[in-house]
């Protein structure tokens, strides 16, 4: 079990302790058939970090490589810790999927210092050096929400927007897309606000959101989590299925029940199965053979999933 400390002051104590080391003495690995992998993932009490981090384990059991997997809890500063307990324990390489782009990076900064490759997945950092980052094209599948509730609405109509917790690049980068394709149309989103990627804040959020707003056609949630929290208030109002478009993004096995259910009528599916896997392909590839990746970051185009492609949806 991974011991977990609080951070800021060690892990800036620990960057400044490895930076004065002459060049010779920094940290070297060695070539490990069986390398050490650290995984740190935002919180498994979501399901898609669930699904990435098992896809993780079952590629690691091909590739012949051992993963310690720690939950942050949401908690940047307990990302920050388990980073720290991973260069302790001397893993050979790092996975994480950090919870902001800024908090994080003194975490990146210190596995540079202590000569630990890392790649990023779902998730990215504003500074540090990373081998390479894994992930969808988070702008775009923004774009791909937007076309499709204006394809639905005809490009008219008002909508609510659920946003994710704020910092986070998958937030940011899927309101920006959205928002983007949004503009090119008369629609209107009339309120926009976070809800931090979880079910209940997302039903909160919307219950206020109900109270001020009755004139909207379509809501978009930035992951099904928030959206299907959306639809409980929503339900709660007596506001019917097919009554307003709603979309979320994820395609976790419970958006894709309500989509059976006709309780939803969309997801963005982005494949977390297959970045898992294309990241520690990568990161292992690199400690074994020195073998660089060919581009510093590998983006999986994000599609939509409705009732009618629900082949396509890697949970299915």
């Amino acid at each position: 079990m991974i011991r977990l400390r609080p951070t800021c002051c060690t892990l800036a104590a620990l960057i400044a302790a490895l930076a004065v080391l002459p060049a010779g003495c920094q940290p070297q690995k060695e070539k490990n058939d069986r390398p050490m992998i650290g995984l740190a993932v935002p919180s498994l009490t979501h399901p898609f970090f669930i699904h990435l981090k098992n896809n993780v384990m079952d590629e690691a059991g091909k590739l012949g490589v051992e993963v310690v997997a720690a939950d942050a809890e949401d908690v940047a500063a307990r990302q920050m810790s388990i980073v720290e307990d991973f260069i302790a324990r001397g893993v050979d390489g790092v996975l994480i999927s950090p919870i902001g782009a800024d908090a994080l990076v003194p975490a990146i900064e210190a596995l540079n210092q202590a000569g630990i490759p890392v790649a990023t997945l779902d998730r990215k950092v504003s500074g540090g050096e990373v081998l390479v980052h894994v992930g969808a094209d988070n702008v775009e599948g923004g774009r791909v929400a937007a076309r499709y509730i204006i394809e639905r609405l005809g490009g008219k109509g008002n909508i609510l927007q659920l946003e994710g917790t704020p910092g986070a690049s998958p937030a940011i980068d899927r309101k920006k897309g959205f928002e983007e394709e949004i503009a090119k149309t008369p629609m209107k989103i009339v309120a926009s606000q976070p809800a931090d990627f979880m079910r209940a804040k997302g039903q909160s959020v919307m219950e206020n959101l109900l109270q001020v707003h009755e004139d909207f056609q379509a809501v978009y949630a930035a992951n099904d989590e928030m959206m299907l929290g959306a639809l409980e208030a929503m339900q709660a109002k007596k506001i019917e299925p097919g009554r307003v478009v709603t979309l979320g993004y994820d395609a976790i096995p419970d958006a894709l029940r309500y989509l059976k259910e006709g309780r939803l009528d969309a997801t963005i599916e982005q494949f977390p199965g297959k970045q898992a896997r294309t990241a520690l392909q990568l990161l292992v590839a690199f400690l074994r053979d020195g073998k660089k990746p060919e581009k510093a970051e590998v983006y999986i185009q994000p599609v939509v999933i409705d009732s009618k492609h629900l082949d396509q949806a890697e949970q299915k």
